[in-house]
């Protein structure tokens, strides 16, 4: 008689492999991704890749946008810490600054002061070089 009680000690993988396809396919639906508004971004030779949950826009006509909203400049302080509180890390939060070509830095500068009254960083928003 052959002894039944004998333990396998093999693994599958597959169960693994499938799990880890799930979790995947979950964070890729779940992740917040940027979205600028038609914005002629300058160029760049290097490459950052960084997780924005917000992002301030400055159009050609010196607009300001919030995640897309239009807001004055007065407002926009308090709108974009609003903004940040409601995110499920605020602590961690990073302000992407989507300015034009032709917005002068003045105005990309007073963006950059909000952010360090908020406490966060900022970063500028950039489109690689073409070869």
């Amino acid at each position: 008689m052959k002894n039944r009680n004998k333990i396998n000690a093999e693994f599958s993988m597959s169960s693994l492999t499938d799990i880890i396809f799930l979790l995947l396919i979950f964070f890729m639906l779940t992740a917040n991704f940027v979205r600028i508004d038609n914005v002629d971004l300058p160029e760049a030779d290097t490459q950052t890749v960084a997780a924005l949950e917000t992002t301030v826009t400055i159009t050609k006509n010196g607009d300001y946008l919030l995640n897309g909203k239009k807001l004055p400049l007065s407002a926009l302080q308090k709108e974009l810490d609003r903004s940040i509180r409601r995110l499920e890390n605020p602590q961690l939060a990073k302000i992407g600054i989507a300015a034009e070509k032709t917005v002068p830095w003045s105005k990309v500068m007073k963006i950059i002061d909000i952010s360090r009254k908020l406490k966060k960083d900022a970063i500028i928003l950039t489109k690689p070089t073409e070869q």
